[in-house]
């Protein structure tokens, strides 16, 4: 049964070569960009992946999104006032993220105390 459904999806594809459907097609002679879904449990990857073509992302994505805007908004405020609240709002934002990760924001990869601990780990 399955090769008779391979037999026929290789004509159709010679079919189509034959008339020229697949000349000049966006991306043609362009490496194929494959994303890294490895870190996504296999039954959800599907989920995500249409999730992602729908432009909805993770609520901690998100939220980074928003502070990295915030950040970017807090450079053009001259009222040090205003600079002031806005720096309020981002730690609380920060606050919230770090809330949501259920883990110590010290951890971070790009933080020193991660290679700190990591050291001491391979020294033990």
């Amino acid at each position: 049964m399955l090769f008779a459904f391979q037999k026929i999806v290789e004509k159709r594809i010679q079919e189509a070569q034959g008339k020229g459907d697949f000349e000049n097609l966006p991306g043609s002679g362009q490496p194929i960009q494959l994303e890294d879904d490895s870190h996504i449990p296999e039954e959800l990857r599907l989920a995500y992946k249409i999730l992602k073509n729908a432009g909805c992302i993770p609520p901690e994505l998100q939220l980074q999104k928003d502070i990295r805007q915030m950040e970017d908004m807090l450079e053009g405020i001259p009222d040090e006032k205003q600079k002031y609240r806005q720096i309020k709002k981002i730690n609380y934002q920060i606050m919230k993220l770090n809330m949501m990760r259920n883990r110590s924001p010290l951890l971070e990869e790009t933080e020193i105390y991660y290679k700190k601990v990591l050291e001491k780990l391979a020294g033990s």
